[in-house]
């Protein structure tokens, strides 16, 4: 389905940013935009525990926000976290209440997808170009590094530091002199050092930044004509000549400068000290600014999955060819359990039941290329902690739980409840590969399957389980292990 209004909500570890945009013609038009200081990266304790003052304002920001989307359709809208619950260990006891403040559900997201969406955003901000771009975003907790041509990405990175982080560690009480500000600079080149040389070995044409850090250094250079011959942007004279007057300013707060916005000063500090690395461990001499970043990002992925270039999809078909999965087996298995799925849901399986179903038949074999002895568990291990990108880190949870639950014993997913439809999703899967078990093209008999009160009824031509004692077997099999775990399946054999 195509929406007319989109939107998107970031919850970033400084603001929590909110944009609305109306579709027309495959482009995004700006409706409406929502920014709240929450600065969640400051409520994150040493045990890396999001406290209470900040889950407070968070979840208040969430609500007014929930109020502006109210009576969108939840497939118009994507909101997505980044670095600080990325992090947080509470953040399983925090997402629950956020998602019911705002309305809809929030997908924490990983480092490599966060830049991958921000630049989506600046690309479709920026003129366009036939040459290489660095995109650089500092965020409050995670700054991302991505190099890419047009619309694509081809390199991407996220480091462990961020304005409100860098402000809160080096800068304590917005104190700045010459020493804390060496020391913070000397820490984010350190950081950017491990990626430096990948970088400068793809290179790039133009350096760009984008989001807040970005904007508010561009325009205190641009309004106090800081850059040598008026240029725009960020220049590397510019910076340096920032840096000195906020050392000797003392603090952003004591900053006589146009341009030095109230909610941007208390991180201001550690924006420029991570900016200041950048340009020195990457030799950048000038940046420009883009507009657009995460939450643009977002809404034209979004866009893609109306127009089924979903992100996923070509992950998908990237994890299959890396990993080496036999394509004739992948076929068989995906067409009987996406058979068995509309059989059980009466011909109308949920849209995006079928979406999981379809990638956990694609990628189940995966683990294979690790070792054939409990492949099930290495492909598990490979969905959970990989990079997919278009994948949430919930996504790839939920993925890498139906492959790991379609072979072996059902008590590993004791802690699933009763009633999620995943349990559904893993009969079918697992119903599929043990009916192509002998993995080849024999001709299948006309199968039946249907929901009983207790679980699942198989039924199957009496002569055709004869002739394939071994799948018959393997079906036996089945039947006990689902009555571990106090469900039936039965295997009803048809004369």
């Amino acid at each position: 389905m195509i929406y007319e209004t989109v939107a998107a909500v970031d919850l970033g570890s400084n603001s929590f940013r909110l944009q609305v945009g109306r579709v027309v013609d495959d482009q995004i038009y700006p409706l409406d935009s929502l920014k709240e200081p929450v600065r969640l990266a400051s409520g994150l304790t040493a045990d890396k525990l999001l406290d209470a003052d900040a889950q407070s304002r968070a979840l208040a920001a969430l609500r007014r926000f929930g109020e502006r989307l109210r009576g969108l359709d939840a497939g118009a809208v994507r909101a997505v976290a980044t670095n600080t619950l990325r992090v947080a260990k509470n953040v399983s006891q925090f997402l629950p209440q956020a998602e019911e403040a705002l309305g809809f559900p929030i997908e924490v997201i990983a480092g490599r997808e966060e830049a991958r969406l921000i630049y989506l955003g600046a690309s479709h901000s920026l003129p366009t170009a036939s040459h290489k771009r660095l995109v650089v975003d500092i965020g409050g907790g995670s700054t991302e590094f991505i190099i890419g041509k047009r619309h694509d990405p081809q390199l991407m990175e996220s480091l462990y530091m961020g304005c409100v982080s860098f402000t809160m560690r080096y800068f304590p009480g917005g104190k700045v002199d010459k020493r804390r500000l060496r020391e913070a600079q000397v820490a984010a080149a350190k950081e950017i050092e491990l990626i430096a040389h990948d970088y400068q070995r793809l290179g790039w044409k133009e350096a760009v930044g984008s989001s807040g850090s970005a904007r508010a250094i561009a325009d205190i250079l641009e309004m106090n004509e800081m850059n040598p011959g008026g240029e725009s942007g960020i220049t590397r004279v510019g910076l340096e000549r920032l840096c000195s007057l906020l050392v000797k300013a003392g603090s952003a707060d004591a900053l006589e400068l146009r341009g030095v916005k109230g909610d941007r000063l208390p991180v201001l500090p550690g924006g420029i000290a991570i900016m200041s690395a950048v340009f020195e461990e990457l030799d950048i001499e000038r940046m420009t600014y883009a507009d657009g970043a995460l939450r643009l990002g977002v809404l034209y992925d979004l866009l893609g999955r109306f127009h089924h270039h979903d992100m996923r999809d070509a992950t998908v078909a990237s994890f299959r060819k890396r990993y080496q999965v036999e394509r004739d087996q992948v076929e068989r298995v995906e067409a009987a359990a996406l058979s068995a799925l509309t059989q059980l849901s009466a011909g109308d399986p949920d849209e995006v039941d079928l979406q999981y179903l379809s990638w956990a038949c694609r990628l189940h074999e995966i683990g294979i290329s690790v070792a054939h002895n409990a492949y099930h568990k290495h492909g598990a291990y490979i969905l959970t902690y990989a990079d997919m990108p278009g994948f949430s880190k919930k996504d790839q949870a939920r993925l890498a739980m139906l492959v790991l639950g379609h072979r072996g014993k059902l008590e590993k997913l004791g802690g699933v409840p009763t009633v999620d439809s995943i349990w559904t999703l893993i009969f079918c899967l697992r119903l599929a590969v043990s009916l192509h078990r002998t993995r080849d093209d024999r001709a299948m008999p006309a199968w039946r399957v249907s929901l009983t009160e207790r679980g699942f009824l198989l039924e199957l031509p009496e002569a055709w389980l004869a002739e394939n004692p071994w799948t018959a077997a393997a079906l036996g099999e089945e039947t006990i292990v689902w009555r571990q775990i106090g469900r039936e399946f039965v295997v009803r054999a048809l004369r």
